[in-house]
């Protein structure tokens, strides 16, 4: 203890240029550190669950093919209705993907480009199209139906 002697009863200095950290601040300067930066995104990036594509059959492809012929005509001069198509959106980072529905009204189809072109320009992929929902094509499909 005779070492001390000299400074052990004096008075805890108190900086006049700094104010004192709370007990949160202080604490926060021992706490530990993220030693493996980017793991915690990759532990969410692989919990995150993705979509298969599904594989149309013949008789769903027709039946696409077939809205998308109407859709064509009402481009060409028929009325312009509403028109929902669901596609599939391929996902960067892992197998698999996401599906989006596209509400809005067709101002063509671009056959170039093989793709659906929106009055907002929006654009979607035909090879990307699982379903499209048309109230006019529905109607259609009902009456036929009921004839049968």
């Amino acid at each position: 203890m005779k070492n001390y002697d000299d400074i052990i009863n004096l008075p805890h200095h108190t900086s006049k240029k700094h104010p004192r950290l709370s007990k949160e601040q202080r604490a926060a300067q021992f706490s530990s550190f993220a030693a493996l930066t980017g793991f915690e995104d990759d532990i969410k990036e692989t919990a995150r669950l993705t979509d298969t594509k599904p594989e149309l059959s013949e008789s769903e492809k027709q039946v696409l093919d077939d809205k998308l012929e109407v859709i064509r005509m009402m481009c060409t001069g028929g009325p312009r209705e509403v028109v929902k198509v669901t596609y599939f959106v391929k996902d960067d980072r892992k197998e698999g993907g996401r599906f989006v529905n596209k509400t809005g009204q067709v101002v063509k189809i671009d056959e170039i480009a093989r793709a659906v072109v929106f009055d907002d320009k929006n654009r979607v992929k035909i090879e990307d199209i699982v379903d499209i929902t048309l109230d006019l094509f529905e109607n259609i499909m009902d009456n036929q139906t009921n004839h049968i």
